[in-house]
């Protein structure tokens, strides 16, 4: 929960999950933007990206670490029109 972490914590963020456990109340970790524009990672691989304020959450499956860590900077870099180019599957998978 921090408010400004930096690119560079990302890795460590993404790491973070693999120390849950399915049965935990938090089982994913987000990015979200000054936008609003959030996206989450799951125990399960699903990814969602949405906008936390006009719904209409998407989602992928079976995410590479390499590809969230991608998306996670491309939504820092408030570049939310190439993240929505990826082949997101509408709700939350």
């Amino acid at each position: 929960m921090d408010s400004d972490p930096g690119i560079h914590t990302f890795p460590q963020l993404l790491a973070e999950l693999k120390t849950r456990r399915e049965d935990e109340e938090h089982g994913a970790v987000s990015v979200t933007n000054d936008g609003e524009w959030c996206i989450s990672v799951s125990l399960s691989g699903t990814v969602t990206f949405e906008n936390l304020e006009a719904g209409e959450p998407r989602h992928m499956k079976q995410v590479s670490e390499d590809k969230v860590l991608a998306l996670w900077r491309l939504l820092a870099e408030g570049d939310v029109a190439t993240i929505e180019q990826e082949t997101w599957l509408p709700g939350y998978g």
